[in-house]
C-alpha cells in the first residue's frame, strides 16, 4: 500500500513537472510575419478601401488589433527591411538604399530569438543583397524575383519552381511549418512575398478579377502639384507618363509557360485590341491606364489575401493559431493614382504609412485599434518583447507590446523621424528628411533646400504647403526644433539645426 502511494506520489510529480514545462514553452509564442511589398493601407478592406475587399486581412484585424498610424523611416524595399531586422534607421544599419548591401554580420531580431530557442526560416522576398543570416532555413528570391516560374536561392545553391510567386512562396511557407520545422521549439516565420510590387502580374486565380466594373478614380488623379515644393514636378512616376508597355501589359513576361501565356493573351488580347482601336488620348488615356494600373495591383493583392487565408486555415487545423502571433504589414505605402502617381519614396503619408495588424490570442482585443504613432523600427522590440527576450539597448525602436495590451506607455513617442536617400535614380524623388506629429508635418528637401509644412488636421491628404504661411511660423519653429531634437536622439549625423542647404552627413 505504501510502495503504490510511493508511486502515485512520484506519477503526480512527473506529471506536475510536465505540464509547467509544457506551460514555460507556451509562454514563449510562435511569430508568423507575413509581409508583403508595396501594399498601401487604401488596399485593405479594414482600412476603409473603398476599390477592393481583403477578407483574409480583414479576419486578421476583426480578432486582433489594427495600427492606424504605423510609419516607415525610409520609404523603399530594402531599407525597410533592414530596419525591421535591426531597429535601427537606416544611417545606422548602413543600408540607405536599393543599391546597398546588407551587412548581415550585424545584430537582428531573428538572431536573437534563435538565442532564445526559436526556430526560424524566411521564406519569399529578401532583397538585400548578402544572403540571410540568422536562419534554420532560408529560401528567398534574387533581387526583386520574378512573378512566374522564379528562381529562389537557398544554402544549397539555386533552384526554380514553376508557377506564381505568391502560390509559390505560400506553399513553402506551409512546407515548411508542417514537415521541416522542429516542434518541440517555438517558431519564427518571414513569409514575404513579392507581390503587389511592380510589375504588378496578377496569378491565375486573379487574372480575371475585376473585368466587369471600372476602379473608382482617386480625386487627386490629375493634380499638378502646384500646392507642393517645386521638386514635386520633377519626379518620374506618374500614371500619365511613366508607366511602361510591360507594366501595361501590352508586353507580357518573356519567361511564361505555353500554358500561362495562353491564359495571359485570353485576358490581355481583347483589351489590348480594343484599346488599340479607341486610341484614347488625353485624360481619357490616363484613365485607361490608371484602370489597367489598378486592377493589375488590386489582383497581386487578391492573390495575397488569399495566401492569408490558407495559412491561417492552416494554424486553425493543427491547432496552432492560440499560440501564434500573426502579423501583416508591407514594407511601406503605396501611390494608387493619388496625386497621379504610382510607386513610394516621398514623405507623404500614401507613402509613409504602411499597415500593421496584429493578432495575439489573449493578449490583443480582438477587433481593436491603436492610433499611437508606431514605425517599422519598433518591429524587432516587439518580436523580441513577445518572446520573453532581452531588447539590445541599440535598437532605436521601443516594443509595441503594451500598445497591443492596451497599455501604451505613458511616455510614448508624439513624433517621428523619417529619411529619404535614393537620388539620383529611378523616379528622381529628391532626398528629404522630415518629422511627423499626430496634426503636423515638416519636410525639408536638404539638397534643394526646399520646405513643406502641412497641417494634417485641415489637409489631411497633403495637397497645400503653409510652410510659408504666416499663421503657421509658432508651428514651423516648434517642428524645427523637434526635428533637430530627433536628428540628436537618432544620432544622425551632423544633426545641426534646419536651414543650410546640404545634408554634410551625405
Amino acid at each position: 500500500m505504501i510502495a503504490a502511494k510511493r508511486i502515485l506520489v512520484s506519477l503526480l510529480v512527473i506529471f506536475c513537472a510536465s505540464e509547467m514545462a509544457y506551460s514555460q514553452t507556451q509562454k514563449k509564442p510562435n511569430i508568423l510575419f507575413i509581409f508583403t511589398d508595396d501594399h498601401a493601407s487604401h488596399a485593405i478592406g479594414a482600412y476603409g478601401s473603398k476599390i477592393n475587399k481583403t477578407p483574409h486581412m480583414d479576419r486578421l484585424a476583426r480578432e486582433g488589433m489594427l495600427f492606424r498610424n504605423c510609419f516607415c523611416t525610409n520609404s523603399i524595399c530594402g531599407p525597410s527591411r533592414a530596419v525591421i531586422l535591426t531597429g535601427k534607421h537606416s544611417h545606422l544599419n548602413g543600408f540607405y538604399d536599393n543599391d546597398s548591401r546588407f551587412d548581415g554580420a550585424q545584430p537582428t531580431f531573428p538572431k536573437m530569438l534563435q538565442s532564445a530557442g526559436y526556430q526560424t526560416a524566411m521564406i519569399g522576398k529578401w532583397h538585400l543583397v548578402s544572403d540571410p543570416t540568422g536562419f534554420d532555413k532560408w529560401t528567398v528570391l534574387p533581387g526583386q524575383g520574378l512573378y512566374y516560374n522564379p528562381n529562389f536561392k537557398t544554402p544549397k545553391g539555386n533552384i526554380k519552381v514553376e508557377g506564381y510567386v505568391t502560390e509559390i512562396i505560400t506553399n513553402m511557407a506551409i512546407d515548411w511549418l508542417d514537415k521541416e520545422r522542429d516542434a518541440s521549439k517555438p517558431f519564427l516565420l518571414m513569409c514575404q512575398h513579392k507581390a503587389p510590387h511592380r510589375e504588378w502580374a496578377p496569378g491565375p486565380n486573379q487574372i480575371g478579377l475585376y473585368r466587369d466594373h471600372d476602379i473608382p478614380e482617386p480625386d487627386s488623379l490629375f493634380d499638378d502639384w502646384s500646392g507642393l515644393a517645386p521638386g514635386a514636378k520633377q519626379q518620374e512616376m506618374t500614371i500619365e507618363r511613366h508607366l511602361t508597355d510591360t507594366d501595361l501589359k501590352f508586353k507580357a513576361p518573356g519567361n511564361l509557360t505555353p500554358a500561362q501565356k495562353a491564359l495571359w493573351d485570353k485576358y490581355y488580347e481583347p483589351e489590348n485590341e480594343a484599346f488599340n482601336k479607341a486610341k484614347p488620348t488625353g485624360k481619357e488615356l490616363v484613365r485607361w491606364k490608371y484602370q489597367r494600373y489598378l486592377k493589375d495591383y488590386l489582383r497581386c493583392v487578391a492573390g495575397v489575401d488569399e495566401s492569408v487565408g490558407r495559412v491561417l486555415k492552416y494554424l486553425d487545423d493543427k491547432g496552432l493559431a492560440e499560440n501564434t502571433i500573426v502579423v501583416y504589414s508591407s514594407d511601406q505605402g503605396f501611390y494608387l493614382g493619388d496625386k497621379g502617381w504610382f510607386d513610394k519614396r516621398w514623405m507623404y503619408d500614401y507613402s509613409l504609412k504602411m499597415p500593421l495588424i496584429v493578432r495575439w490570442p489573449g493578449k490583443v482585443k480582438p477587433g481593436s485599434e491603436n492610433t499611437d504613432l508606431v514605425q517599422n523600427l519598433d518591429f524587432a522590440p516587439t518580436f523580441l518583447q513577445a518572446a520573453g527576450a532581452q531588447v539590445p539597448t541599440g535598437m532605436q525602436g521601443a516594443s509595441l507590446v503594451g500598445a497591443l495590451e492596451g497599455k501604451t506607455p505613458a511616455d510614448w513617442r508624439k513624433s517621428i523621424y523619417y529619411h529619404y536617400y535614393e537620388y539620383p535614380a529611378v523616379h528622381m524623388v529628391p532626398r528629404h528628411y522630415g518629422v511627423r506629429t499626430a496634426t503636423h508635418k515638416l519636410i525639408h528637401y536638404y539638397q534643394r533646400d526646399e520646405w513643406e509644412l502641412f497641417d494634417l488636421v485641415k489637409d489631411p491628404t497633403e495637397k497645400r504647403s503653409v510652410f510659408a504661411d504666416p499663421a503657421y511660423r509658432e508651428v514651423r519653429a516648434q517642428l524645427a526644433e523637434e526635428l533637430v531634437r530627433l536628428r540628436k536622439f537618432y544620432k544622425v549625423e551632423g544633426a545641426w539645426e534646419p536651414g543650410m542647404a546640404k545634408d554634410a552627413a551625405r
